[in-house]
């Protein structure tokens, strides 16, 4: 691994924790375990943020998009969507490598030394498409199918699997709530168990919630070929040598496809190209000179 590739590492980590610090630092919440509802908590940030997380001071695109859906008044998410495509037509999926507090986590699981590493589970390319899967049947399909007599759904996915929101929302809540503690039954078991196995999952295999589980990170996936922030391959400099895909932990191949739905524009490719055939691609000013002067 080059000294390029090294110091992007650092980099993005250092900015996912100062993310994580900035989206998710309201301290007095985690002390008191009461959920902050000052007025930054009507607006969205970009990746994964529990609005029942203590320490959350903006919600959540999915948890915007489920309370939406799930509302008896209307069922056409305007705002969550309006966020979604905003944020996903700007960034695409560099909202799950440097923007999202649990991708942050996962990064940091995957440093710890014990385990055989490796990039992908078995069947990768098939299980890839469980998120997609994930965001259509309990983001969407079942909050609308499953509702109450007065109209409201549930919200599936935020109850039933979302692991960030245990980490960050359940666990701490429990923690310091004791009529909480005192409430707690099965599908709160249910999530820690679900918790547990990504988490040690993550250990093992780079980022597995963020390929296969994640909807937001389907959502995003869906505008990385066309996203303001994106990448370019400059084939006249490229040998096809293999060491971006050598390099990509998403198990992404840049040479066959820059712009993967897969990637989560970490950098390391752009940084471990020998050529510097991965280029940055703005299409108001054209590429990035950033490459051409390090």
């Amino acid at each position: 691994m080059n000294n390029k590739v090294k110091k992007n590492k650092r980099k993005r980590l250092l900015f996912q924790a100062a993310w994580t610090a900035l989206t998710n630092g309201y301290l007095y919440g985690f002390i008191s375990g009461k959920i902050y509802t000052g007025k930054t908590k009507d607006f969205c940030v970009p990746g994964l943020s529990c609005y029942s997380c203590p320490g959350a001071l903006g919600s959540c695109p999915i948890g915007a998009l489920q309370a939406q859906l799930n509302s008896p008044l209307s069922k056409i998410p305007f705002y969550a969507l309006g966020i979604l495509i905003f944020f996903g037509s700007v960034f695409g999926r560099f909202v799950c490598g440097w923007l999202c507090p649990f991708g942050f986590i996962q990064d940091l699981l995957y440093k710890i030394p014990i385990f055989k590493k490796k990039k992908n589970l078995p069947g990768h390319h098939k299980l890839r498409w469980l998120k997609y899967v994930v965001l259509v049947l309990f983001v969407i399909v079942l909050p609308l199918l499953d509702t109450d007599d007065a109209g409201s759904g549930k919200p599936y996915y935020c109850e039933y699997i979302c692991p960030s929101g245990t980490l960050f929302g359940g666990i701490p809540l429990v923690t310091v709530n004791s009529g909480l503690r005192d409430s707690i039954g099965g599908r709160f078991w249910w999530k820690i168990g679900l918790l547990i196995i990504i988490l040690v999952s993550c250990i093992k295999v780079y980022r597995p919630f963020c390929k296969y589980l994640c909807p937001l990170g389907a959502c995003y996936s869906l505008f990385n070929p066309v996203a303001l922030y994106r990448y370019k391959l400059n084939k006249d400099k490229c040998t096809g040598c293999g060491a971006c895909a050598g390099i990509c932990k998403m198990g992404v191949d840049p040479c066959k496809n820059v712009n993967s739905p897969e990637c989560i524009r970490c950098g390391d490719c752009l940084k471990g190209c020998p050529t510097q055939a991965i280029e940055k691609y703005n299409p108001i000013k054209g590429l990035s000179k950033e490459n051409s002067h390090e």
